[in-house]
């Protein structure tokens, strides 16, 4: 792996470690201003104020996510991060949640070299379903 992949992979890994841990400031702060992120399958969000209140209240199932792989190619400024993903968590009323799918991230490199995402759509796998 590269240096240019090895830094695109941590972003996510942390991104991932801040969401887990609950810190919504860090999460945050691993997507440029204006990133879209597809938190349910053909709606996309924006509005950096939603993004922060959608990650809060997803935090709150505490959530622990798995990756079974990675794959990380970079062009220039621009990356994709893909990896199939599961996460187990529970539900404020105790319930046991469960899901997984293939994260799809674009991320650009910023003018200090750090990496950021651009796009997350961690449901890439939804156009997938009911193929054989």
């Amino acid at each position: 792996m590269t240096q240019d992949q090895q830094n695109v992979l941590t972003a996510v890994e942390t991104m991932t470690l801040a969401f887990q841990a609950g810190d919504i400031d860090a999460v945050m702060q691993t997507y440029e201003p204006g990133a879209t992120v597809v938190f349910e399958p053909g709606s996309p969000v924006q509005d950096g104020d939603q993004l922060r209140a959608m990650f809060t209240a997803m935090a709150e199932v505490n959530p622990v996510f798995t990756y079974t792989g990675h794959e990380v190619f970079v062009a220039g400024d621009t990356a994709i991060h893909i990896a199939p993903w599961s996460m187990t968590g529970q539900a404020p009323d105790g319930q046991a949640i469960a899901q997984s799918g293939l994260s799809v991230a674009v991320l650009r490199r910023q003018a200090d070299g750090a990496w950021k995402m651009v796009i997350d759509d961690p449901h890439g796998a939804h156009l997938m379903a009911g193929q054989n």
